[in-house]
């Protein structure tokens, strides 16, 4: 892990200085807001947690539901190896203790969504212990934010209240989806490092393909705890704002929440713990309800089920087949291909992009497809409002296109031209260069008495250019309309500055 300009940590150290960026102004002095994230991210496999119903997204209400999945009197769970492995591959990807002996716990509560009458989850002896990840700020500031843990649970299923006819309905189909629990140390201090870190353990998953890290199906969201405290003093009373599923909106939480408790304390009020839920059309966080300890659930560990040993060879074999993740892979652009850092990280922050630039690059000028890619392509997909998987232009097709102004079979003008009529027909640069006679002209002779015609026209110009070379430019330009922007610009300027007696 590379060494990096972070603060010191003070989750629960009184005497730790927290960063002036960091603190909030009010009307008494300043406030430290300190922030933890509880990511709940749906495990990628094609069975439940505890039982073989399907896990695909969608489809009819209660049609992927099994006799366990809706709590039938005497059906007995049972282990899905799969989504076990795939615990701990993320938390080796979390740089996190691996957990040889593990429990599963029931944690009791009550919804008409859960049918059992608890959720199975993980609570004194979790598969994955503390580990820790790197997250990096606009501002370059690396920050380390330590993970506390990882534990598995299945999920409960979900209420459609119906106003019109003011009946609840409940729709079983995820109930029994294993889920991770990534729980953060309580290190975060500030929306921006919230941000930056559920951005962080996003792109982690999915690199590692553990979860797709769908925040708009809900493959990915955070209940977000958050307090206020003077620097320095104890941790004040948290309120936990749940099921939060875009980043932009934890960020918009966490503001309105830590100025929310501002307020209050500055007011002389206490803060009551609680839990609360966001509202993204008003940016505000409400009450749902008194937030429950530990202890109000309940635990012991399920009797169904027993305790879950790993042999460390198992975890060492999973450890092997890890791909490369994003720091290692960042490292690697800017090492082996000479990509800045802003460039290599910006290619990186999410698995489609690093893999489709690496296409690109492959046996090309890595500089030259990073800003083709991070330019064209990424302006027009954010016009189309488009993800890069679902792209026009494939990846192949743009390293063909570079290929092009590589051969100067077009220039790197004309090739901005292709580049829209194959996003906008995702055709071949190939194909469409030779269709709509887009090919340079490089033939010296051609582009030589085009030149001799506009010098023979232009004396005042000619005399004007040696005076000031600098005015080339115009001849430049002429010559380029006159041959429909498709004369080589090298052989026009060499051309040009011979006929000029501009050499030297």
């Amino acid at each position: 892990m590379r060494a990096s300009p972070m603060r010191p940590k003070n989750g629960g150290d009184v005497n730790a200085q927290a960063k002036s960026s960091k603190l909030i102004s009010g009307a008494t002095g300043e406030w430290e807001v300190v922030i933890g994230l509880e990511v709940h991210a749906r495990i990628m496999s094609q069975s439940k947690l505890f039982s073989g119903a399907s896990t695909a997204y969608g489809g009819d209400p209660n049609a992927h539901v099994s006799l366990v999945d809706a709590g039938m009197p005497g059906m007995l769970p049972v282990i899905n190896e799969y989504c076990v492995e795939q615990a701990i591959r993320t938390g080796l990807g979390l740089n996190a203790k691996i957990n040889t002996y593990s429990v599963f716990d029931r944690k009791n509560y009550f919804y008409p969504d859960l049918p059992q009458g608890y959720q199975i989850s993980q609570y004194q002896y979790p598969i994955v212990g503390e580990g820790e990840i790197d997250v990096e700020l606009e501002d370059g500031e690396v920050v380390t934010i330590g993970i506390e843990r990882l534990h598995l649970e299945q999920d409960a299923g979900k209420s459609i209240h119906e106003e019109r006819s003011k009946k609840s309905l409940v729709d079983l189909n995820r109930s029994g989806v294993a889920l991770m629990e990534i729980v953060s140390k309580p290190d975060l201090r500030s929306a921006e490092e919230a941000g930056a870190y559920i951005s962080k353990i996003r792109t982690i998953v999915q690199y590692l393909e553990t979860c797709d890290g769908n925040m708009d199906e809900g493959s990915l969201k955070a209940d977000v705890n958050v307090s206020v405290r003077k620097p320095g003093e104890p941790l004040g009373t948290r309120c936990e704002i749940k099921n939060v599923n875009s980043v932009r909106f934890i960020m918009q939480a966490i503001e309105y929440e830590a100025n929310r408790q501002i307020d209050l304390l500055e007011r002389g009020e206490e803060i009551e713990q609680q839990t609360r839920r966001f509202n993204s059309e008003t940016g505000k966080t409400t009450k749902m309800r008194g937030k429950e300890d530990a202890h109000d659930y309940r635990y012991f560990p399920d009797p169904d089920l027993l305790p879950l040993e790993i042999e460390e060879s198992r975890i060492e074999e999973i450890r092997q087949s890890l791909p490369e993740l994003p720091d290692a892979k960042k490292r690697r652009f800017m090492t082996e291909l000479g990509l800045s850092d802003y460039d290599a990280g910006v290619l990186t922050a999410d698995k489609p992009s690093a893999e489709y630039f690496e296409t690109v690059a492959q046996g090309r000028d890595p500089k030259l497809a990073a800003n083709w890619i991070m330019g064209d392509l990424f302006g027009a997909l954010n016009k189309a409002d488009l993800e890069i998987e679902a792209s026009p232009v494939k990846a192949d097709q743009l390293g063909a296109l570079l290929d092009l102004i590589g051969d100067q079979t077009i220039s790197g003008k004309i090739a901005k031209q292709v580049f829209q009529i194959m996003f906008e027909t995702g055709g071949d640069p190939v194909k469409i260069v030779e269709d709509q006679g887009l090919k340079q002209v490089t033939d010296t002779g051609a582009i030589e008495a085009e030149i001799d015609k506009i010098i023979a026209a232009n004396p005042d110009q000619v005399a004007q250019v040696k005076e000031k070379p600098k005015a080339i430019g115009w001849f430049v330009g002429q010559v380029m309309q006159a041959t429909g922007g498709k004369a080589n610009p090298q052989a026009v300027n060499q051309i040009l500055k011979e006929k000029l007696g501009l050499d030297g």
